[in-house]
């Protein structure tokens, strides 16, 4: 039997075991899923709100208390992280819970948290940023760009 005969017949099986398997998979209840991402995905942000608000009765400016509330959100979504909150949240609300910036805050600690048996250096350090990294890096790259431009054009 030729080798292209062996392929073409696996190829075949592939399809046909993908649609029976079509056939059997449960449907996501999409209604329900962008429900729960917009619900919690609100809570977070109406929570970031309340943070902010209390900076300002403080009496610092909506604009100073930008960065207040930012690590008080990024800290409290790494907390959850790493005590294993955040996690189950993400498989309940899905993109409801990575929209706000706790999303970020939790892309960064929760590879950390997978490999912190391997150590803290070659563990927690080499993976925090697995995935979190490129975003990092484009960020900052596009940052350094537009400011370069905006500098060029003054």
């Amino acid at each position: 039997m030729p080798a292209s005969d062996g392929r073409q017949g696996q190829q075949e099986f592939q399809k046909w075991y993908q649609a029976q398997f079509n056939q059997v998979k449960p449907k996501p209840p999409i209604l329900k899923n962008a429900l729960w991402a917009f619900v919690v995905g609100g809570l977070i942000c109406t929570f970031g709100q309340v943070v902010q608000n209390y900076f300002t009765g403080l009496g610092l400016s909506p604009k100073e208390a930008a960065g207040p509330t930012s690590t008080v959100l990024v800290f409290l979504a790494a907390l959850f992280t790493g005590l294993g909150v955040y996690d189950e949240l993400g498989r309940r609300a899905g993109a409801g819970s990575i929209v706000p910036i706790t999303g970020f805050a939790n892309s960064i600690v929760a590879p950390a948290m997978e490999y912190k048996r391997e150590g803290y250096v070659f563990g927690i350090g080499a993976k925090m940023f697995v995935i979190a990294g490129p975003v990092i890096v484009y960020g900052l790259v596009t940052a350094v760009i537009i400011g370069l431009i905006h500098w060029a054009i003054r």
